[in-house]
């Protein structure tokens, strides 16, 4: 986050003065269309101004009758004037909400920094990528999150299943992510009903996005909608809008069907691929990718959240074509029936071999800590620490970014943190442009 502390350690008199604020230009504008009505009122009263002004009225009046020049003068002054009290108005209420007692400069300045913040694409799904976008939002607006379209699981599988819309789960959840702040209505999108025959285990979000759906022709519409209500920062997109479900060839010769069930087959993973075999990506998805300053794959369930994505026709050519940073962040655990015995190394070839044996990254976010009082169950679960083995990393040529990702909590789990990600992400990323 940005030394705001620091940065606005100056006289509030002075503080106005910060370049980049968008409102010094806005009060200009007022200022300027005071000038021209206040001209144009003293024309009409006939009070004698500062001798140039008069001067110059009195020559263009000579082509003008006074009465028409005066009605020019107001008629422009006033239009300078609505034009600059209209802009000073948006640029003091667009504001960060979040920003609590912080003064009105503290937020116009944070707001500037922000809008002016790298093109960030993150890309992924589950809660992996909504912990990130939780994160991230503190250094740019600038956000576009691609979401996996691949579940059928839960209340987004019995939606995608009774009424044939998108999943909404995970694109709500990262809409919610990037909600200006926390306050009523975003709480209301992510509540979950308890109770009630039919809508019990459904959220509200996904009923509504369900909506939206039937109203705006697609999830696509649905999802800009939604996100105009919460006022988010950046923009989600769905990797595609097909009615892309995902399939997996076991290295023991089985084939699984659904997203939900391929981590229930407890086998090794050969090949992740799509029904049907050809899914279109949403051509925002490719525009957002390919202007990006920063790609982020991940973190999340490997097979099902984050490389569904890659398979989408046209996210990796994008990727491939982008002159964007690229980094993975690796899971901290690794995932019964789905990266059982995976290390670092092996997370980032199964990327590349979904990517068509291409390099995708630059480089890989890997957690170097672990919580002194981790939870029995992850061994109770066979879910062991992802093991970063560097002598299987250096012949791919990927870039390892080593630092604590944990979030603190006293029950010994282990859960990545959205500050220490997204900090470790942006200064890795600030460094390379650098070099």
């Amino acid at each position: 986050m940005f030394e705001l502390k620091k940065s606005m350690n100056v006289a509030k008199d002075v503080g106005w003065l910060i370049p980049g604020l968008n409102i010094k230009r806005w009060l200009a504008l007022l200022f300027l269309g005071s000038i021209f009505v206040m001209l144009g009122i003293l024309i009409i009263a006939d009070i004698r101004p500062i001798y140039w002004i008069m001067e110059l009225i009195r020559k263009t009046a000579l082509v003008l009758p006074s009465n028409i020049l005066a009605i020019i003068f107001i008629v422009i002054g006033g239009f300078i004037f609505f034009k600059g009290w209209k802009k000073t108005t948006l640029s003091i209420m667009d504001m960060d909400s979040t920003s609590g007692n912080s003064s009105i400069l503290e937020k116009l300045y944070r707001r500037s920094k922000l809008n002016k913040g790298a093109k960030i694409v993150a890309i992924g799904g589950g809660t992996g990528l909504s912990m990130l976008l939780k994160g991230i939002k503190k250094y740019t607006n600038n956000i576009t999150a691609v979401v996996t379209v691949g579940d059928d699981g839960g209340s987004s599988g019995r939606l995608r299943e009774e009424m044939g819309i998108l999943p909404p789960g995970d694109i709500r959840n990262c809409i919610a992510a990037l909600a200006d702040d926390e306050g009523l209505i975003t709480k209301l999108f992510q509540y979950r009903f308890k109770t009630g025959e039919g809508l019990e285990g459904h959220s509200f979000g996904n009923l509504f996005l369900t909506a939206l759906c039937s109203i705006t022709g697609n999830m696509f519409n649905a999802v800009k909608e939604s996100s105009n209500v919460l006022n988010i920062r950046g923009v989600v997109l769905p990797a595609t809008l097909d009615d892309m479900k995902l399939a997996a060839e076991l290295e023991d010769g089985r084939f699984i069907e659904g997203e939900s069930n391929i981590p229930e087959a407890h086998g090794k993973i050969k090949r992740l691929y799509t029904q049907p075999e050809v899914c279109e990506a949403l051509p925002e998805v490719i525009s957002a990718i390919q202007s990006a300053d920063l790609i982020i794959l991940g973190p999340g369930s490997l097979y099902t959240s984050v490389i569904p994505n890659l398979l989408v026709s046209g996210v990796v050519d994008a990727i491939m074509e982008s002159t964007a940073k690229k980094i993975y962040v690796c899971n901290i655990m690794t995932q019964p029936g789905e990266t059982t015995d995976y290390t670092v190394a092996s997370h980032v070839n199964a990327l590349i071999s979904h990517a068509g044996g291409r390099k995708i990254i630059d480089a890989v976010l890997v957690n170097n800590s672990l919580p002194e009082n981790m939870s029995e169950n992850y061994a109770k679960a066979g879910s062991v620490p992802v093991k970063l083995d560097m002598e299987n990393l250096a012949p791919i040529g990927v870039t390892v970014v080593s630092q604590k990702l944990l979030m603190e909590n006293k029950e010994g789990l282990v859960r990545h943190s959205s500050h220490r990600v997204a900090r470790a992400v942006y200064y890795w990323y600030r460094k390379t442009l650098k070099k």
